[in-house]
């Protein structure tokens, strides 16, 4: 009876210390400290299954993953950002600069590598936010500039590239300077993978303040587009370059119309280059070694791009 006694006595202090130790842990977590009073070691036994069931669904509903996605998306109340923010450590103030990014799987691997890029300690969140894209939200370090968090972004694909070997594109936001401009941020960024994708597609890096004419034809009614086009090639509105001819033209273009040395660049003989170029400019009327049809036609070529995708949707 008596080893009964002790044994039923260990027990309960065991669960007692166990009990405490959800208590702790559930006043860490959420702030609200509860006193249990339990009489026998089944009492303490409840009470602890209660209590970390609450700790469980705490943290699931409210960890950092959940708070910052539902940030992104506007749907935490500015009035609750502060307290929210604080109950789960992260400091509403501080500056900082969200990249996107997307990768045709995020795996195990690309987050991997991720992790050994943003420690815990440099107080950078990883949210994933579906299946192809990914937040990194980075704090700006004092005397960082906008070079700085192009290095980043350049850093943050390369080593993808190199090390999980999948194609990443990402965007990244000015600077927010407060936990509630996040969704604003989140939108500037999707804007910018999006007019990113569609008009500079031979790029991997775009930063949300240099989107260029991009952002405006993306922004354009489609009726106006359709004019724009007709009012250049009339009723024959071409229906795009073949792969070979695109290629030369976008070279030409970045080497500012230079023929001699866009010959160079694509190892091709001068006259089959000029060869190219007249040929698109019997199709379209417009001679690109000029410079206001070689204008022209970059823009109407991005309004084409455009409306092929709008009406793919």
């Amino acid at each position: 009876m008596v080893q009964s006694l002790l044994v039923y006595g260990e027990l309960f202090m065991e669960h007692t210390q166990e009990l405490d130790k959800a208590l702790n842990e559930l006043k860490r977590i959420t702030g609200i400290t509860m006193d249990v009073s339990a009489e026998t070691p089944e009492e303490t036994e409840l009470a602890l299954t209660q209590i970390r069931c609450l700790c469980t669904a705490y943290k699931e509903k409210y960890n950092k993953t959940d708070f910052l996605q539902s940030l992104m998306k506007s749907g935490v109340p500015s009035y609750d950002i502060a307290e929210r923010a604080s109950r789960l450590h992260i400091a509403p103030d501080e500056k900082r600069v969200l990249f996107l990014l997307e990768a045709r799987v995020l795996d195990e691997a690309v987050t991997a590598i991720l992790k050994n890029l943003f420690p815990s300690q440099t107080r950078t969140y990883l949210v994933p936010m579906s299946e192809t894209t990914l937040v990194i939200l980075r704090p700006v370090k004092t005397g960082e500039t906008a070079e700085s968090m192009r290095r980043v972004a350049r850093t943050i694909v390369d080593t993808l590239n190199m090390e999980a070997l999948t194609h990443v594109q990402l965007s990244y936001s000015s600077i927010i300077e407060t936990l509630a401009d996040l969704s604003g941020a989140f939108r500037e960024t999707t804007l910018a993978l999006k007019v990113g994708k569609l008009f500079y597609s031979e790029q991997t890096i775009f930063p949300y303040n240099e989107l260029g004419i991009g952002r405006l034809i993306y922004q354009l009614p489609i009726t106006l587009c359709e004019n724009f086009l007709k009012e250049i090639f009339g009723d024959d509105v071409p229906e795009g370059l073949d792969e070979d001819t695109a290629s030369t033209v976008n070279k030409f273009f970045q080497n500012n119309l230079n023929i001699a040395e866009t010959s160079r660049q694509l190892h091709m003989h001068r006259n089959t280059l000029i060869y190219r170029l007249e040929q698109v400019q019997k199709r379209t009327g417009l001679d690109l070694r000029t410079f206001e049809d070689a204008m022209t036609f970059k823009i109407a070529i991005m309004v084409m791009n455009y409306l092929k995708t709008e009406r793919n949707h």
